[in-house]
């Protein structure tokens, strides 16, 4: 059965850091590309960070490039999001997605909230003071 399972969320002030984790099961990390997208009340879902199945290749919205970091464990089957100076609109629920159309050598962002996500998961980020 295919699942993933987000968690690390929280409130956190202007400025702070978390790392969210994305477990995954009945996937191949080594062989799927594994993204993160958010959504915010009242807004369309927007892709935050996508990793190629190599681990070789990135790719990152302009909101959060140079603040956030996408990572994963092979072996742990989990895909990570650390998220450094966090900023009042990275406020939303993330949810981790994987790609299971034939696997490409490339991710984009823009392809991330159309892909595999288990419903009705996700996880809070709420930056506020």
């Amino acid at each position: 059965q295919l699942q993933l399972v987000e968690s690390g969320g929280g409130l956190v002030q202007p400025g702070g850091s978390l790392r969210l984790s994305c477990a995954a099961s009945g996937f191949i990390l080594g062989r799927t590309n594994i993204g993160w997208f958010r959504q915010a009340p009242g807004k369309a879902r927007e892709g935050v960070s996508c990793i190629t199945y190599t681990g070789l290749g990135t790719d990152y919205a302009d909101s959060v490039r140079d603040r956030f970091t996408i990572s994963r464990d092979v072996v742990k089957k989990t895909v990570y999001l650390q998220m450094n100076n966090l900023k009042p609109e990275d406020t939303a629920v993330y949810y981790c997605a994987a790609d299971l159309s034939p696997v490409r050598a490339f991710c984009t962002i823009l392809d991330v909230p159309g892909w595999f996500r288990t419903t009705g998961q996700g996880t809070q980020v709420t930056v506020s003071s």
